[in-house]
């Protein structure tokens, strides 16, 4: 973990969407040093599943030694953030540092994307950021050390980026055009940079788009929080970074990641927009308890096994052949089916595989006592993946992560995301039989 300086201390910090995750999380950093805490965001009342308010957190940012000004924004709304701003401004005597943390995600494609979710993205992501950072400049310029911090990756053009969640893309590339366009615009008045995680984060918003377990792929808010301190203690001269969380903080002499892990030595899953890290941990996961399915992947496929004195043989030519990955598969599916799965999950999954054993391939859940297999479902498929017949089989295996597939590209996804992170639940419980 980075100590704290107290270079924060009596600083004013402008942070929205601050009431929970890693904007609460960077506030109760600046807070030990004793910093004031402007808590921009909407919650002002419980959320039926969302932890945490406004005030909520201004009673953590409190009791961490810290002075908070709870205000009810909504990014949209910009009367809203100039109303807090000019509060702020007024309790605080001025705005030092602006974090833009508020953001709205749907991994969604062009045509499953309703409208209201596109407007929703880029009032948030973009116009949001824009009109946060416009209405706090003023204030910044006044101040000795300021910055303006947006939580938004580097704009890496790689069209495995786009092609699944086109909008959401465009909408967070927003938020880094903007720290591209202001840092060159204000240099040597305000810094403005970007920084964003090489791994998930385990936050609320990715309990609900990774479902249950996918907490031990991620790491803490305090990884954020931490590399966030580091730049925000830096010189206004440090401007236009695109910076990622933990290269910046090796840098800065930090040397144990594992205080950062919600589970340590369990591989992580690398965050979206970082193409170098995906590969990499595809690797570690499949260093960790995979090595046998990947045996018997091999055995499946028709490599070369040791027969009788030492002999090679091909188990296409022995006298039992065995079922194809894919088909051996579903064959297990299909005998751990079961009224429970059914009741619980009440969806029906249709698999457009490509390469070998290619074609449409089912698994209903719906029908009452369940079944899957080759063809169209018996009825219109609530969820359709599309992805290799390899990659299906790892995926099922335990080989590979279904988050980790759809974020690195080689699953899409159409259809009732709900669903598709209750199947990833069920995939879970059937590994050890599959």
């Amino acid at each position: 973990m980075l100590p704290n300086t107290g270079k924060l201390a009596g600083c004013t910090l402008f942070i929205t969407g601050a009431s929970r995750g890693i904007g609460k999380a960077i506030a109760l950093k600046a807070a030990k040093d004793g910093a004031n805490i402007v808590i921009a965001a909407k919650t002002a009342e419980p959320h039926r599943t969302l932890p945490g308010t406004i005030y909520s957190a201004a009673k953590e940012i409190e009791a961490a030694g810290g002075k908070a000004l709870p205000c009810v924004v909504n990014v949209r709304e910009e009367q809203q953030i100039i109303n807090a701003v000019e509060k702020a401004v007024e309790t605080f005597g001025g705005i030092d540092i602006l974090v833009n943390n508020a953001s709205a995600i749907s991994l969604t494609g062009t045509l499953e994307t309703e409208t209201k979710k596109v407007n929703l993205m880029m009032d948030v992501n973009v116009r949001g950021t824009y009109l946060t950072s416009k209405t706090c400049l003023p204030y910044l310029r006044k101040s000795r050390n300021p910055h303006i911090l947006n939580l938004s990756p580097p704009m890496n053009l790689n069209p495995m980026w786009f092609k699944n969640h086109c909008a959401y893309t465009i909408s967070k590339y927003g938020m880094s055009m903007c720290v591209l366009g202001m840092a060159e615009e204000f240099r040597g008045e305000v810094a403005v940079n970007a920084l964003w995680p090489k791994t998930a984060i385990h936050t609320a918003a990715m309990d609900m788009l990774g479902g249950a377990g996918i907490e031990k792929q991620c790491r803490k808010t305090d990884i954020l929080a931490d590399a966030a301190y580091c730049i925000l203690t830096k010189p206004k001269t440090f401007t236009g970074n695109f910076i990622i969380d933990e290269v910046l903080l090796r840098e800065e002499g930090v040397k144990d990641f594992d205080v950062y892990a919600i589970a340590p030595g369990h591989p992580l899953m690398p965050d979206f927009f970082l193409d170098a890290e995906i590969d990499t941990t595809a690797m570690k996961q499949e260093r960790y308890g995979a090595s046998q399915a990947s045996k018997e992947e091999k055995k499946l496929s028709g490599s070369p096994q040791e027969g009788a004195a030492g002999a090679k043989v091909h188990t296409e030519s022995a006298p039992a052949k065995p079922l194809s990955p894919v088909a051996e598969t579903f064959r297990v599916i299909q005998g751990v089916m079961s009224e429970e799965y059914v009741r619980t999950t009440q969806g029906i999954f249709q698999f457009e595989l490509s390469g070998d054993e290619g074609g449409t391939w089912y698994i209903d859940l719906k029908t009452k006592g369940g079944s899957a297999g080759f063809g169209k479902p018996p009825a219109t498929a609530d969820v359709v993946m599309s992805m290799s017949s390899a990659d299906f089989v790892k995926m099922f295996t335990g080989k590979l992560k279904p988050t980790l597939a759809f974020m690195s590209g080689k699953l899409r996804i159409k259809g009732n995301m709900t669903l598709a992170i209750k199947l990833e639940k069920m995939l879970t419980q059937l590994n050890s039989k599959l």
